[in-house]
């Protein structure tokens, strides 16, 4: 894996759809999908993401993704509020190190909120007003890598930007 956004988008992916316990089983489980990573590569990487140890009946404790930590309708009921706000995204432009989200009015405020809620490694923050978004993108990461979480965010982005 070429990259630190690459890796992280990987890391969320794992923790989000499979049951990890170590670090060293996460580390596995990169290591599966070609991404070799250093332990204290990893740890640095978890901590920037605020991944926590949540309690699991199951299995003792568990890796999860900060802000994931509501029941199944709880879930649902997040996703449906990720559409909503998908389908107020006009579209997306960059110059240089920002981006500009067109949406339709009135949505700005929640679209930022919500991505500054997920605080994505690869987004330093935004300002909001009624349809325009100014996101700040980290030193180094790429307009594609931006576009990536956005639609990991709200994946009903995909065709629109």
């Amino acid at each position: 894996m070429k990259n630190r956004s690459q890796r992280i988008l990987l890391i969320q992916k794992i923790i989000s759809e499979e049951v990890i316990s170590s670090q060293d089983e996460l580390q596995i489980r990169l290591q599966q999908r070609g991404c070799e990573v250093t332990q204290a590569t990893l740890s640095r990487d978890l901590k920037s993401m605020h991944v926590i140890k949540a309690s699991d009946d199951k299995n003792g404790y568990i890796y999860r993704l900060a802000g994931n930590e509501l029941v199944s309708g709880q879930l649902a009921s997040a996703a449906l509020q990720r559409d909503y706000m998908a389908d107020g995204v006009v579209g997306i432009e960059f110059s240089a190190s920002l981006g500009v989200i067109k949406t339709l009015p009135g949505y700005a405020n929640s679209v930022a909120i919500l991505i500054d809620k997920v605080n994505p490694y690869e987004i330093l923050g935004t300002v909001a007003g009624d349809d325009t978004i100014l996101l700040i993108m980290r030193d180094g990461i790429g307009r594609s890598d931006v576009i990536q979480v956005l639609k990991s965010i709200m994946p009903k982005l995909e065709n629109k930007i």
